[in-house]
C-alpha cells in the first residue's frame, strides 16, 4: 500500500516497552529511492532528543491509531548514538547506528527494508562466489571513501516544495512522496502543476527522474510538458489502483516497478 509521507508525520514510536516519541521526517537514499530512516522526536522522557529508527524495527503499522510499533526498547532508544539532524548524516555515523543495533548495511546489497536479514555481510561467511565476493569488496570500499559523509541520505521534508523541470519547461513543485508501507521504496513523487496552469496534482515516478539539483532545489525529469498536462489526474482521496499506476505508466510509455519486484507484496490505496 502506498503512504504519502506527509500523513506519516507525527506518528507515534511505540517501542516495545513504552512510547519513543513522534515521527518528525523521513531519510531517503536518493540512490535507490529507499526510506533508510525515520526521524524522531523523543518525548519528555529523553528531553525531546532525537533519534534515528530504521524500518528494518518497524512492525506492522497501526493506521487508524497513527502507531509504528518497534522491535527495540527504550533503553536501546536511549543508548542509540547522538544524531544532530541540522548536519548531514555521515556514513562513519551510520557504521556506528547500524553496528549498535546489530543490523545489516544496507549499502552492503539490500535495499529494501522488508529484504534484508540480520547477517551482516561484514560478519558471514567468507563468499564462495568471486563476483559476490567482489560485490562486498566494492559496497565496503565505497563505505570507506564516504566514511565521513553520505551524499546519498536526503530529508523528505526538505524536498517538499523542490520544483519540478520538464525537458521544456516548469511544471510545478513537489507535494508529496507516495512511500510503499511494506518495502519502504518511494514510488511516486506527487507533482502539484497549479502554479504552472492552474492544473491538477500528477505522479512522477523516480526511475523518470533525468537530474536533481540539490543546491538549485530543482527537480529535472525526462518528460515533456505537454506530457505532464495531459498525464491522469491523481486525486489523493481516492484509492490508487493498479489500474489507475499501469494508466500513468501507459500514458507516458514507461513499465511499472511491479513486474520487475514480483516478490513483493503489490500496493494499493495511497493515504
Amino acid at each position: 500500500m502506498l503512504r504519502n509521507m506527509k500523513t506519516m508525520e507525527g506518528y507515534a514510536i511505540a517501542a516495545t516497552d513504552g512510547a519513543v516519541g513522534h515521527v518528525k521526517d523521513l531519510y531517503f537514499d536518493d540512490a535507490a529511492w529507499v526510506v533508510r530512516y525515520l526521524v524522531v522526536e523523543t518525548g519528555d522522557w529523553l528531553a525531546h532528543r532525537k533519534v534515528l529508527i530504521s524500518p528494518i524495527s518497524v512492525g506492522k503499522p497501526n493506521w487508524i491509531d497513527k502507531t509504528f510499533p518497534v522491535s527495540i526498547t527504550q533503553a536501546q532508544v536511549k543508548g542509540s548514538p547522538s544524531i544532530d539532524t541540522d548536519k548531514p548524516v555521515s556514513r562513519q555515523y551510520e557504521e556506528s547506528y547500524h553496528r549498535y543495533y546489530d543490523y545489516p548495511y544496507y549499502w552492503g546489497g539490500g535495499l529494501y527494508a522488508d529484504a534484508l536479514t540480520f547477517e551482516s555481510p561484514d560478519y558471514g561467511s567468507a563468499a564462495n562466489d568471486a563476483h559476490e565476493l567482489a560485490a562486498r569488496n566494492a559496497a565496503k570500499a565505497n563505505a570507506k571513501k564516504h566514511r565521513h559523509d553520505n551524499p546519498h541520505l536526503r530529508s523528505g521534508n526538505t524536498v517538499m516544495h523542490y520544483s519540478v523541470h520538464a525537458t521544456d519547461g516548469n511544471i510545478g513543485h513537489v507535494a508529496g512522496l507516495l512511500v510503499d508501507d511494506v518495502t519502504w521504496a518511494i514510488r511516486y513523487l506527487v507533482v502539484s502543476t497549479s502554479n504552472w496552469w492552474g492544473g491538477h496534482d500528477v505522479l512522477i515516478a523516480p526511475e523518470w527522474i533525468d537530474d536533481i539539483n540539490w543546491s538549485e532545489s530543482k527537480v529535472v525529469v525526462d518528460l515533456s510538458r505537454q506530457a505532464v498536462k495531459d498525464s491522469p489526474t491523481y486525486d489523493s482521496a481516492k484509492p490508487l489502483t493498479r489500474e489507475l499506476e499501469t494508466g500513468i505508466c501507459r500514458h507516458y510509455g514507461r513499465k511499472g516497478y511491479w513486474p520487475r519486484e514480483a516478490g513483493h507484496a503489490p500496493s494499493g490505496p495511497s493515504a
